[in-house]
C-alpha cells in the first residue's frame, strides 16, 4: 500500500501550511491595528495581540500535526494514540474551515482546505487499527 508517501505528503503540505496560517493572521492583525478597530469596546491592541497569538498557536499546532504524519511516514508506523488524536483534531478544522472559506474565500480556498482534509484521513485510515499487524503477518520472509 502506499503509506508512506501518502503521510510525507500529507506532512509537507502541513509544513507548507503553517507559514501561511501565521502570514494570514499577520495581515489581519496589521489590518486591525492600521484601522484601530475594536469589537464591542474591546481594546484594539488587544485584539492585535490576540490575532497574532492565534496565528502563532495555529502555525505551531500545524507544524506538530506535519511532524506527527512525518514521524509515521518515516518509520512506516501508525502514530500513537496522541498523534492520532492529534490529527483527528486537525482534520475537524479544516473540515470546518473548509465550510467557512466557502462563503468568506470563495471555492479555490474550500478546494484546497478540502485537499488538505482529505490528505490527513487518508494517512489516518492508511495507518489504521491492526493495520501494521496485518503487514507484518502478510510480509514476504
Amino acid at each position: 500500500m502506499a503509506r508512506r508517501p501518502i503521510a510525507l505528503v500529507t506532512a509537507a503540505v502541513l509544513y507548507l501550511e503553517a507559514p501561511g496560517i501565521v502570514a494570514i493572521n499577520a495581515i489581519m492583525a496589521g489590518f486591525v491595528e492600521a484601522q484601530s478597530m475594536s469589537l464591542d469596546g474591546l481594546d484594539p491592541d488587544a485584539m492585535v495581540t490576540g490575532t497574532w497569538a492565534l496565528g502563532i498557536v495555529s502555525g505551531l499546532l500545524l507544524a506538530l500535526c506535519a511532524t506527527v504524519a512525518l514521524i509515521a511516514g518515516i518509520r512506516d508506523k501508525s502514530p500513537g494514540r496522541a498523534g492520532r488524536a492529534l490529527l483527528i483534531g486537525c482534520a475537524v478544522v479544516h473540515g470546518l474551515l473548509g465550510a467557512v472559506t466557502i462563503g468568506l474565500i470563495g471555492w479555490g480556498a474550500f478546494a484546497f482546505m478540502t485537499v488538505v482534509l482529505g490528505l490527513i484521513v487518508l494517512t489516518l485510515v492508511a495507518y489504521g487499527k491492526g493495520t501494521d499487524a496485518l503487514e507484518e503477518a502478510t510480509a514476504p520472509a
